[in-house]
């Protein structure tokens, strides 16, 4: 069974092509700038890479030319697009009105945009995606969409409602819903196979150019640190994470800025970017760090604080911690962060080989110290594959 993975932006179309049988990638691409001049797509597979700068008005173009690039050429993988057999979508908000992923219906799409205010940028542009892969493959091949919230629907209302008056939430659904929850599934699945248990008590971090931080009990999400929107939490590349609201209001005072200007400016200019100075690439902050940049070693030292204290403050909150993970393009390959948020931790448990710590490239990686009560694992995160599961799931009945 062939499985179209698709991840639609507000302007791109990211794709994977996966045999289920083995769960082989057989190509995987891009396509950029979609709606804007100089579009183009990169497309990987048999071992080569190719770029084409072609115009692409709208997501249907960009399916057309992903279809074109899979079926035609050096880098076809398949003969004709009835070999896909469906196409999984990821999709960011589902709000309370998706608890599982779902095969796609008109009244699915409709509902998807209907609560296209939770998340404005990502739900527009996977409708768009949702209607374009509709129009190019035809109603014969059945669609999947994968929530980003649906992991975190196990959180008790505790953990999830805000201490704003209650009709807030009764009337327009103001509450924490999280993301990342695909990834979060994935590596706390992993973990527990891995370290073949299921009742872990686990902290799971994904960390990255937007970053979550979830408890994870018995395989359910309790709490997780994303809130109405992404931009709660912990520091990120552009994102301020967790801030007093307070300081959004004597800021729009200051700046003389309101509404979505602001949220542009804590969405967009904040977080590392903002408290560094430099950028919002943590390898860039490393490198100013080495050069005697305070403000980037601020910055990192802010993100590694604030980890640490969700680590802490979860583990509470579960009564204790079998495990952390980290995953994400920085929890896989920052040995320094881990090594940061993990130090001084022995009286959790929690303690780190630093030797083991430098160890980079295979799927699972322990990196706790011998006498570590805690389990400190690396899991490179596969959120396609999740998809594609749960699409294989939904389309076979299993």
């Amino acid at each position: 069974m062939k499985i179209l993975v698709i991840n639609c932006g507000s302007s791109s179309l990211k794709y994977q092509l996966i045999d289920m049988d083995g769960e082989k990638v057989l190509c995987k691409g891009l396509c950029e700038r979609i709606g804007i001049d100089g579009s183009c797509i990169t497309h990987k597979a048999n071992g080569g890479e190719w770029s084409e700068t072609v115009p692409f008005p709208t997501h249907t173009e960009a399916f057309a030319k992903v279809v074109e690039m899979m079926t035609t050429g050096e880098g076809a993988v398949v003969k004709d697009k009835s070999e896909i057999d469906a196409i999984g979508h990821r999709v960011v908000q589902g709000a309370e009105f998706f608890v599982k992923s779902e095969v796609v219906t008109d009244a699915i799409i409709n509902k998807i945009e209907e609560i296209a205010p939770l998340a404005p940028v990502h739900n527009m542009a996977h409708v768009q995606g949702l209607r374009s892969a509709k129009a190019v493959f035809g109603a014969e091949t059945p669609n999947v969409v994968v929530f980003d919230t649906t992991f975190h629907q196990t959180m008790p209302k505790k953990a999830f409602i805000y201490g704003v008056p209650y009709e807030m939430y009764e009337k327009y659904s103001i509450r924490r819903y999280g993301a990342h929850g695909t990834s979060h599934r994935y590596v706390s699945m992993a973990a527990a196979k891995y370290l073949n248990r299921d009742d872990l008590k686990m902290v799971t971090c994904h960390l990255g150019n937007g970053s979550s931080i979830t408890a994870v009990e018995n395989g359910k999400c309790i709490d997780t640190s994303m809130g109405l929107t992404p931009l709660a939490g912990v520091l990120m590349g552009t994102r301020c994470g967790d801030i007093d609201p307070s300081v959004v209001t004597y800021m729009e005072q200051k700046l003389g800025i309101h509404g979505q200007d602001m949220a542009d400016y804590l969405n967009k200019k904040s977080g590392l970017l903002g408290v560094s100075g430099v950028s919002s690439d943590k390898r860039d902050i490393e490198a100013a760090i080495e050069a005697g940049n305070e403000r980037a070693k601020l910055a990192s030292d802010m993100l590694n604080y604030q980890i640490k204290k969700y680590i802490g403050a979860y583990s509470a909150a579960m009564g204790g911690l079998d495990c952390v993970v980290f995953t994400g393009g920085i929890g896989e390959n920052d040995q320094h962060l881990r090594a940061e948020v993990c130090a001084n931790m022995e009286y959790l448990g929690i303690k780190v080989d630093l030797e083991k710590n430098k160890q980079r490239g295979a799927d699972i990686i322990d990196i706790s110290a011998e006498d570590s009560r805690v389990k400190v694992l690396v899991v490179c995160t596969n959120e396609e594959l999740m998809i594609a599961r749960d699409t294989k799931a939904l389309v076979c009945g299993e």
